[in-house]
């Protein structure tokens, strides 16, 4: 609906009004939401790997093979909880629409009125004024100083000058001055409105985690399709060749094989690991009164290696307080008179800021003053300029600097003494200045200063300082995260603010004296931490500039002039209190308006990178082994040693579940980029030792003639306990949490192996001696190689940075010495040793005692279960060996206790057997020579309490 009618100064009548009402000439626009449900069901279940896996799970429905169907259940998770995560995304979305300003102010029969913004109809007179958001798109009809900023419509970054006749457009924001404008298109004719779609997408966030799964899951895509025909072609060889696998029926189990192998190759649950990371961790920080916009930025400022912080709302409390007016010489006698009445014209004018406001209760209005010509104040100029009809000459009211230059800040002059003296108290400063000569209508059009001013008054203003701003510095100085304190005002004043909150500077640097160049203004930047004067367009070339020299910024800040800034930030964080436009744009909103919650986003963000990492080398690792797996087995036409039903116990029980709890745990580990590279410098090598011990296996296996079924049950064993290593060895250190959830994990697995209904179900028989004597050893081979692998791992492939990181933490928490003296340093090294020995023992010995009573009729006796309990405890000794090193406390705690319960557990197969084993006398002798060595007093001493032990922290 566009307008044609020509403009009247007094607005619209209440006639005129309901008229446009009527015939729905109104600025109410319900738009369609930013994704619709169809598609993001669409985005969320038909993708590619659902489909795969979903065809899968339907095959093996229609050849009556649905046991083997259970990995489908992850993939009905992950769609499941996708769904309902981006509904809640949708749902908040459509909450911050463009168009979400609160109210608009509208001029009708000559009396302002205040409307909701879809109240405005067509030929409206709207009053613009700093920090609002044009409701519908106008033809700008009266101008003072009007600056429009419509950069998240036009992706025009400068504010625009507007003047009478020019078009602003709707949901753009006002940044300076003030005017009025007529509405000339509404509701879906608007600007806003018509590229709703485009202005409402969900853009999303950096994210390091996300793009590398995705490249995980694209490099996946490439190779699944060939992999799966060269294994297709194995089994149906394998099955008895083309010619009879169809006629013998042997074509279903060809196909199962198949399926087993391309459903391993897909990371599923990291993809649901990551969206449950990132959902837990943005309901966290809601119950701390953070709102997340994304997601994904929950992740984002874990990465942030620099905070740019406005003064203003942020380290202060925001209200701004009138603190005194120092008169300069000869001009005492203005104060009780003139200077008085221009001061309260300028604290009650209707485009005076918090600062002019403040003066109220000190200057009341007491006889009105009528203007002939005024220059609203801008964030731009830092000044406004009134000229009255009862008072001679002009009047300027601003920032010292900006007003009188450089005689503002010299010690040559008195207005520069006294404002530099007033400013290092970190008191805010503004002059009140007087010109003989009023503003012409040059002056008011070019917006420009009269001349010949003179100083009459400083006027100073006190900030209340966030009494929780220096603890949060302090933090940030601490994790190595830089701070960038920016501020429109007096640089001293703002440097006095910083040393308030702890920070160490002399000086602010004046932004006025700001490079041109980016480069030249990233190294200033590097250079200085506290800036003053500084424009909203330079705000946001200082965060441009930071971006330049490989920094990842965040923005915080609450007015209007902070939201180019925020926008061109890595991370935007806005008040609460600040206004629509800037909380529209940014990634997090502290609802409460405190700054101390950024450490506990921080928090947030690094326990998701580094439990995600974590988990991924779980997740890695099953796709790496099962894509060579695959392959090996393809290409040396092997017949695949797994069902997917059994598949789906070591990695559910081994990945899955595990993932879940390491995934939300505690953990303050520093961001490092290189998350892809450093998760697959595990995963890859791990994974070949899983599949080329695997291979070896059913080499073996087939050397020693067993049955079909046999070798998938010791395959489905290697794997399992291979599998809770490798889970015992990403989650290092261990603490009380990670034993329990390794112990679980273990403890359900041997129930899969002991309970006959879940023996059936698992297709799980006995292997063996023989066979059982192989796969231990194969295991045994397997867990130490895994143990170089991460050993090789932490030392080549960890960063230095990463590597200091980790050694500062330890040495901050363990609060330990090293063993004093040789002997102990010997006994010690002794010690691990004895360690790493009796956990590869008690493990071996565990497996074969467990195997050799696998027997449907004492499956469940002691015997077996004790076995099952040795290994265990074996894998928990090897985990746990690497801290007494260290002098962990709680590792040998830990440690002892493990001795403990093996000791014991060996002690049950010596008495109740019905012969002398001598594996678990071996394995007794062993664990008390490590319990007496540990606790000898030249070792003792140099471990640390286990209240202060390292193990207690969690890290990566």
């Amino acid at each position: 609906m566009e307008s044609t009618t020509e403009t009247d100064t007094n607005g619209l009548t209440r006639t005129e009004v309901a008229e446009r009402v009527a015939s729905g000439k109104t600025n109410a626009f319900s738009a369609d939401t930013s994704r619709s449900a169809w598609s993001i069901v669409r985005a969320n279940v038909f993708t590619l790997f659902n489909g795969i896996v979903f065809a899968c799970f339907l095959v093996l429905f229609l050849v009556g093979r649905w046991q083997d169907a259970l990995f489908g259940l992850a993939a009905f998770a992950n769609a499941i909880i996708g769904c309902v995560q981006e509904f809640r995304a949708k749902s908040a979305l459509d909450r911050l629409a463009l168009m979400n300003a609160p109210r608009a102010l509208v001029l009708r029969e000559g009396v302002q009125a205040e409307v909701a913004p879809g109240e405005v109809v067509l030929d409206d007179v709207l009053i613009l004024r700093a920090g609002e958001q044009v409701p519908a798109d106008a033809r700008i009809l009266t101008s003072h100083g009007l600056q429009i900023d419509e950069s998240m419509l036009t992706g025009e970054s400068d504010p625009v000058e507007k003047q009478p006749s020019d078009d602003a457009l709707s949901g753009a924001v006002v940044v300076g001055g003030e005017g009025t404008a007529q509405a000339t298109r509404v509701g879906a004719d608007s600007y806003a409105n018509r590229f709703a779609g485009e202005a409402k997408r969900f853009s999303l966030v950096s994210s390091e985690l996300r793009a590398s799964v995705d490249r995980v899951l694209k490099w996946v895509s490439w190779v699944i399709g060939p992999v799966g025909l060269l294994v297709l072609n194995a089994q149906i060889i394998v099955g008895g060749g083309y010619a009879t696998v169809f006629s013998s029926g042997a074509w279903v189990q060809a196909v199962v094989n198949t399926i087993a192998a391309l459903t391993a190759m897909i990371p599923l649950g990291l993809v649901l690991m990551t969206s449950i990371a990132f959902a837990v961790g943005a309901s966290r920080l809601a119950r701390r009164q953070v709102l997340v916009n994304e997601l994904p930025a929950v992740e984002g400022l874990a990465r942030v290696d620099v905070v740019c912080l406005d003064k203003t709302g942020t380290l202060t409390v925001g209200e701004i307080g009138f603190d005194a007016a120092h008169p300069l010489a000869g001009s005492t006698t203005e104060l009780s008179g003139t200077a008085a009445a221009v001061l309260s014209w300028f604290a009650a004018s209707p485009d005076a800021n918090a600062t002019a406001r403040s003066m109220g209760t000190a200057y009341p209005v007491t006889h009105p003053l009528v203007v002939r010509g005024y220059v609203p104040f801008s964030s731009a100029r830092k000044w406004s300029a009134v000229t009255f009809s009862e008072i001679p000459g002009a009047w300027v009211m601003g920032a010292p600097e900006m007003v009188f230059g450089d005689a503002a800040t010299s010690d040559a002059t008195e207005l520069g003494r006294m404002v530099t003296t007033l400013a290092e108290t970190g008191r805010r400063t503004l002059v009140l200045g007087r010109s003989e000569t009023p503003l012409s209508e040059a002056d008011i059009e070019s917006e420009q200063l009269p001349s010949e001013l003179t100083a009459v008054l400083v006027l100073t203003f006190r900030e209340q300082v966030r009494p929780d701003a220096a603890q949060t510095l302090e933090y940030f100085t601490r994790q190595e995260v830089g701070i960038r304190i920016i501020s429109g005002d007096n640089p001293r004043t703002v440097a006095a603010i910083a040393r308030e909150v702890g920070l160490d500077v002399a000086e602010g640097y004046d932004a006025r004296r700001l490079p041109e160049g980016d480069a030249e203004l990233a190294d200033v930047l590097d250079r200085h931490s506290v800036f003053g004067r500084v424009t909203p367009e330079q705000k946001k070339r200082m965060v441009t500039a930071l971006q330049s020299h490989g920094h990842t910024v965040a923005m915080t800040g609450d007015g209007v002039n902070d939201a180019l800034a925020i926008k061109a930030a890595d991370i935007g964080i806005a008040m609460n209190s600040g206004s629509p436009a800037t909380k529209a744009v940014a990634r997090l909103v502290l609802l409460d308006g405190q700054f101390s919650h950024l450490p506990d986003v921080v928090a947030e963000g690094r326990q998701v990178i580094a439990n995600i990492e974590r988990v991924s080398m779980l997740f890695l690792n099953k796709t790496v082994y099962a894509t060579l797996l695959a392959i090996m087995f393809g290409v040396l036409v092997l017949e695949f040693p797994f069902l997917p039903r059994q598949l789906s116990i070591t990695d559910g029980l081994t990945i899955g579940i595990p993932a879940f709890f390491l995934a939300l745990m505690p953990n303050a580990a520093r961001y490092v980029p290189g998350f892809l590279r450093r998760s697959l410098s595990f995963a890859i090598p791990s994974g070949v030792v899983v599949a080329l011990g695997l291979t070896w296996y059913t080499f073996v296996a087939r050397g020693l003639g067993v049955q079909e079924e046999q070798l998938r049950t010791g395959a489905t064993v290697i794997l399992a306990v291979v599998g809770i290593w490798i889970l015992a060895v990403l989650a290092r250190p261990l603490n009380r949490f990670k034993v329990i959830v390794v112990g679980a994990m273990f403890v359900l697995l041997i129930a899969v192996f002991t309970i006959p209904l879940a023996r059936e179900f698992f297709v799980l028989v006995d292997p063996g001696e023989d066979l059982a004597i192989a796969l231990t050893g194969i295991a045994i081979v397997m867990v130490a190689a895994i143990e170089v692998v991460r050993l090789l791992h932490r030392r080549l492939v960890l960063s230095p940075k990463t590597a200091a990181t980790t050694r500062v933490i330890a040495r901050a928490s363990t609060a330990t010495t090293p063993p004093a003296g040789v002997v102990a340093g010997i006994i010690t090294t002794v010690v691990v040793v004895l360690a790493y020995a009796f956990g590869v023992l008690a493990t071996g010995f565990g497996i074969l005692v467990f195997l050799g009573r696998y027997d449907p009729d004492v499956s469940t006796s002691a015997f077996s279960l004790a076995g099952a309990a040795i290994a265990l405890f074996g894998l928990l000794v090897l985990a746990v060996a690497a801290g007494i090193r260290r002098g962990s406390g709680l590792s040998r705690l830990m440690l002892t206790i493990f001795l403990g319960v093996a000791v014991a557990l060996n002690a049950v197969v010596i008495v109740f057997g019905d012969r002398w084993d001598w594996g678990a006398a071996v394995t007794v002798l062993v664990a008390a020579t490590l319990i007496t060595l540990m606790w000898s007093p030249p070792v003792a001493r140099g471990f640390g309490r286990i209240r202060e032990s390292s193990m207690g922290a969690a890290r990566p």
